[in-house]
């Protein structure tokens, strides 16, 4: 079995992943709002089913990964947020570098779960990677994201695309 931190917050616990996630992880990942600055369009049940084998991947193999996000009050689980490096094509390269990502259910958008939680990861990220710094990647109309990286302090690199669609690279050097 893969260790994987437990991270508590206020009003949240980041933990590994679990099959009985999928459900709820594969709702996530179908929803139109949740999708349409990533990729535009919902995923598959097999892409939801290889999203959640992939995070559990990571950890296995990188020492880093994806965390659940389960809200405390209700035991639910609202998305996720991590560190990967997904060997993505994207000029300037990225590969090698944590990549920071995080997903919450369009039903806890603006609750300020997203700022609670990269904290958290990043607070952890510092800690425990021996990297100097982790990026990310935002679609430029993704506003909300955009602030939350910033707010989190990342900062803008360049513009780039990605998947034939605009993107913005930002970088976070470690405290």
């Amino acid at each position: 079995m893969i260790n994987i931190p437990v991270i508590e917050t206020s009003h949240l616990i980041l933990r590994g992943h679990h099959p009985d996630d999928f459900v709820a992880l594969k709702e996530i990942w179908e929803d139109l709002e949740v999708v349409k600055h990533i990729s535009g369009t919902p995923s598959t049940e097999q892409q939801s089913w290889m999203r959640l084998v992939n995070y559990l991947g990571h950890w296995s193999l990188m020492g880093f990964g994806y965390w659940g996000i389960e809200e405390k009050s209700t035991g639910k689980y609202i998305g996720e947020i991590g560190f990967a490096d997904f060997k993505r094509e994207i000029t300037p390269s990225i590969t090698g570098i944590p990549e920071a990502g995080w997903i919450l259910s369009s039903a806890v958008h603006g609750r300020g779960y997203g700022k609670e939680a990269l904290k958290a990861i990043l607070e952890w990220g510092d800690q425990n990677l021996s990297f100097n710094r982790t990026v990310c990647i935002i679609n430029p109309e993704n506003v909300r994201s955009i602030s939350l990286a910033e707010k989190c302090g990342y900062q803008k690199v360049c513009e780039t695309t990605f998947n034939g669609r605009p993107t913005i690279l930002f970088e976070r050097v470690k405290k």
